[in-house]
């Protein structure tokens, strides 16, 4: 009877065995009973101390042979980068909850509790980069294991601009709102399933102010051929994706108030809303940049909109230059900015820290109109993302120069992108009117319903 009963279980750890041999592909995408099958023998087994250990070990080493590493960057869909799955770990689905950024979670259900492990380090080839998922029971040799929750981000954009990097990292803080305001041990930074060592200055000062000083992964271990691997990882590779608007406004006001109460600004600081004769203060900023895309006569634009503030009973007009502005210099003067007008750049994404329901005027050089695409209008959406109101952009109609070969779209838009800004008085001198009557108008309103959004620096995180 003893030995029918071994007899049976040789028959059946063979069997076992030939499938982990058979399918070491179909277990890294989609096995669910190696790690049950190993557990429920080990477990039969355990009145046999030395066959049970033997048989644990070599299934171990099974287990560890069956791990494939696949390429980050899946050459296959250079064509479509960003559609379905994205090339960026092609054969994982993501998760998604209604109005949420999708994400993969490492280990889930949906990876059967296997961990996420990463090889190589390139700087310029994600196809040489590699995962592959393992079982904690079965690690890779020579894995580095890496304790505590790791942020992995992979771009098709960059981590250095403040629009793109800012969409990048939006949906971690989403995460994070929804999971207890849980914060990383470390990022891991990938553009293309290349490799990245640092965000921009802003953009990493920003998630400072969010998370804590967190360090960036760069896989600087003993050797390429090495693998790491996560004790727990939360991978972004959309942006802010299927994120709904409104949860995208939360995680602003999070970022906004954290950010104000870390520069030691009190959101309330703007004190009394309107003068003794009962009318509002309007704060209008000509938020200036040098170089590309600068206005070309700035004195000229200055005193037309100056002007225009000056008619207005309440307004308080101030120009600011972007590049000579701190962290927190910028953060103060758009807290204290109702409206701002600036040309297309970078700096505008300071627009987060107003008020919801401030004002954006935007300004572009001859050739966007026609030649830019949809990226021109990434301030547009980054407004009503915040909850501001865009009240429009001008586009330069004349240029300097004209394109060499109208003919070569994405050549001339080279030609033309860097090119300044010119102004036109009486559109100017309109337009700002109008946007001071609609913002006066809608401070009346809100004093007169008290709807004041009243700010605290208790942020939800």
């Amino acid at each position: 009877m003893e030995s029918t009963r071994y007899s049976t279980k040789v028959i059946t750890y063979s069997f076992l065995l030939l499938l982990l041999l058979l399918s070491p592909i179909y277990l890294l995408s989609s096995s669910t009973y190696a790690p049950s099958i190993f557990r429920n023998w080990t477990e039969l087994l355990s009145n046999e101390p030395n066959n049970s250990s033997n048989v644990s070990s070599l299934l171990t080493s099974k287990l560890r042979d069956s791990i494939t590493f696949l390429p980050l960057k899946d050459l296959r869909f250079v064509k479509t980068p960003m559609e379905g799955h994205t090339w960026f770990m092609s054969s994982l689905n993501d998760t998604y909850m209604a109005n949420e950024a999708e994400y993969l979670s490492f280990p889930s259900q949906a990876t059967h509790g296997r961990l996420l492990c990463i090889k190589g380090r390139s700087r310029n080839d994600g196809s040489k980069n590699y995962y592959a998922l393992a079982w904690p029971e079965a690690l890779p040799e020579s894995a580095i294991f890496l304790k505590g929750l790791t942020f992995v981000s992979d771009t098709y954009y960059d981590y250095t601009n403040l629009w793109h990097g800012l969409c990048a990292m939006a949906p971690f803080v989403g995460w994070s709102m929804r999971n207890g305001c849980l914060k990383p041990s470390r990022w891991v930074l990938f553009h293309w399933g290349e490799v990245r060592d640092r965000m921009g200055s802003w953009l990493q000062q920003l998630m400072e102010i969010g998370f804590g000083e967190v360090p960036v992964e760069t896989f600087n271990g003993r050797d390429d051929s090495e693998p790491y691997c996560f004790e727990r990882a939360i991978l972004m590779r959309h942006n802010e994706g299927r994120m709904g608007r409104e949860k995208r406004r939360r995680v602003f006001d999070l970022l906004r108030c954290k950010t104000r109460r870390f520069c030691g600004i009190d959101p309330a600081g703007k004190g009394n809303d309107a003068s003794e004769k009962g009318d509002p203060f309007i704060r209008f900023t000509l938020l200036m940049r040098r170089g590309s895309r600068s206005f070309k006569n700035a004195t000229t634009v200055t005193e037309i909109f100056s002007r225009e503030c000056a008619r207005v009973h309440g307004c308080i007009f101030k120009v600011a230059q972007s590049e000579d502005l701190s962290f927190c210099d910028q953060v103060r003067v758009m807290t204290d900015t109702d409206i701002v007008a600036s040309p297309h750049g970078a700096q505008l994404t300071n627009m987060i820290f107003m008020d919801r329901n401030s004002s954006v005027m935007e300004f572009f050089p001859n050739g966007w109109l026609e030649l830019a695409g949809v990226g021109q209008y990434a301030h547009h959406w980054m407004a009503d993302q915040s909850g501001m109101q865009h009240r429009g952009a001008w586009w330069d109609p004349h240029g300097e120069k004209e394109c060499p070969d109208p003919g070569q779209k994405s050549q001339c838009f080279s030609f033309y992108k860097d090119g300044k800004v010119g102004h036109n008085e009486t559109y100017f001198a309109e337009w700002s009117r109008d946007v001071l009557d609609h913002v006066r108008l809608s401070k009346l309103e809100e004093n007169r319903k008290n709807t004041r959004i009243a700010h605290s620096s208790n942020c939800v995180c």
